[in-house]
């Protein structure tokens, strides 16, 4: 079987390797785990309005988004020649 010096091999592996593991990944994270541009820029995410007019606006903007899906979704149903009560055949 093996000797004293394999023991102390094995033990001094099972306690170096986890150390040395946390060591590698915990050293220089930014460098070596950074995605340029992961993160958006504030230009480029949501504003909550918080104004009068902007709320208004903002409540414009989403009430045209709704109903111009509302015409294609109704546009679509009429050329695909279903009667547009959407339910499914099945």
């Amino acid at each position: 079987m093996g000797g004293t010096n394999l023991e102390i091999f094995k033990f001094g592996m099972y306690i170096m390797f986890p150390i040395g593991w946390m060591y590698y990944f915990g050293t220089n994270l930014e460098s070596r785990f950074s995605v340029p541009d992961f993160w958006p820029k504030p230009e480029n995410t949501h504003r909550i309005p918080f104004e009068r007019g902007e709320l208004e606006e903002e409540l414009e903007r989403l009430k045209k988004e709704r109903l111009d899906r509302r015409a294609r979704r109704l546009e679509l149903g009429q050329k695909g020649g279903g009667d547009g009560s959407g339910e499914r055949a099945g």
